[in-house]
């Protein structure tokens, strides 16, 4: 079973793998990057890959996929359509569908992804990263706005990875409690929540220090990579230190 319940046929040994995710195909990269040939253009890590591009997590290039003939097609419930996933499944590729709304959802889900569905042990970089989040926080705490998107603005609502990753740094999203994930929430109404920090991500809206900031007027702005806030694979080892730093 996937992590959303779907029985999942995998072949006893896994050489071809397509990534449909741009933090599986880091991960896939830095442990098994013989058998990964397939990744989306927004797959930007590591720098130097070399794998046949099938456009974007939104709209893949079923064909390329399909003629790529892949052991496994790495996805995510959030990032990609399930109408994509059911398109490759029906034509007979096997697709291993990761959830993760947690730090801890993703150590498991990572785990139980290398042993499954990639039919390989679990890589070192994963053992560091359950390491390096281990300590819980005990400082103060601070509140949050997240926005990820202008023009409409939008932030980060319930049930996110990224709203675990600040409450586990001692963040606490003010708008945890909506009901979406991803609320479109009027400018005026963010500066009102007077929150100690607006946190600014690069992606997906690639916020800027003269591109974001100045919407906040007497409010402290922390610009912070995507990546670090939202990615789960070999970031994670080095996401919690600097996080922290970024954070002020």
């Amino acid at each position: 079973m996937d992590d959303t319940g779907v029985a999942v046929k995998i072949p006893p040994t896994v050489r071809r793998i397509v990534s449909l995710v741009p933090s599986l195909t880091e991960s896939m990269a830095a442990t098994v990057p013989q058998a990964l040939v397939g990744a989306t253009d927004w797959c930007s890590h590591p720098a130097d890959l070399d794998v046949v591009r099938v456009r974007g997590t939104k709209n893949p290039d079923l064909e390329a996929i399909r003629r790529l003939r892949p052991d496994v097609v790495l996805a995510n419930a959030e990032e990609n359509r399930p109408p994509d996933i059911e398109a490759l499944r029906e034509s007979g590729l096997s697709v291993w569908v990761t959830k993760i709304e947690t730090v801890e959802e993703a150590f498991a889900s990572l785990e139980r992804m290398f042993a499954v569905a990639c039919r390989t042990e679990a890589p070192g970089w994963l053992s560091r990263a359950r390491e390096a989040w281990r300590a819980p926080w005990d400082g103060p705490r601070r509140t949050a706005i997240v926005p990820i998107w202008r023009r409409p603005w939008m932030v980060v609502g319930r049930d996110t990875f990224t709203g675990d990753v600040l409450k586990r740094l001692g963040v606490d999203n003010l708008y945890a409690g909506h009901s979406e994930r991803y609320p479109k929430i009027p400018l005026a109404e963010l500066n009102e929540r007077r929150p100690d920090l607006v946190v600014l991500p690069d992606e997906p809206y690639a916020f800027t220090p003269t591109d974001g900031p100045e919407s906040f007027p007497g409010l402290t702005c922390a610009l912070l990579s995507g990546r670090l806030l939202t990615w789960y694979g070999p970031s994670l080892v080095q996401a919690p230190a600097l996080l922290r730093q970024a954070l002020g």
